[in-house]
């Protein structure tokens, strides 16, 4: 009966399980994409973060070896989305919240990052049209 009882208990968790990824796996490009972000700036991957930006803004606007100095004198510790919409079909827009430490002087500081995303029917993915978060910024 004890064994029974452990095979059907497994059995659940295992169907729970796959419920679950295959729900996780249903998330639209935009989501993907979002999520894909959040998780590069929370870890404070700013060179990860840049390759989001629309490709004719990487290509005009390269990163500079000052800019990813500034980046990394950065540690996030917050990211929070305030609010969100889509303004028309392909675009999207939100308004986040982005606690940063400066490594140098353990202050920390709120940005609020206007981030403007726009779907590119070609390529097929959401790229991020505002740019990087602006650290100077300070609200």
């Amino acid at each position: 009966m004890n064994r029974i009882l452990r095979t059907l208990v497994l059995s659940c968790l295992l169907l729970v399980l796959a419920a679950c990824a295959a729900a996780g796996g249903q998330r639209s490009p935009r989501d993907q994409t979002l999520y894909h972000y959040v998780s590069a700036v929370r870890w404070s991957d700013f060179d990860a973060a840049y390759e989001f930006l629309e490709p004719e803004r990487r290509s005009g606007n390269p990163l500079t070896d000052a800019e990813r100095e500034r980046y990394r004198q950065f540690q996030v510790s917050g990211y929070e989305v305030k609010s969100a919409r889509e303004p028309a079909d392909g675009e999207y827009e939100q308004v986040v919240e982005i606690r940063v430490v400066n490594r140098n002087t353990q202050v920390e500081k709120l940005i609020t990052d206007r981030q403007r995303w726009r779907w590119d029917a070609e390529a097929k993915r959401w790229w991020l049209a505002s740019g990087l978060p602006d650290l100077d910024a300070a609200r």
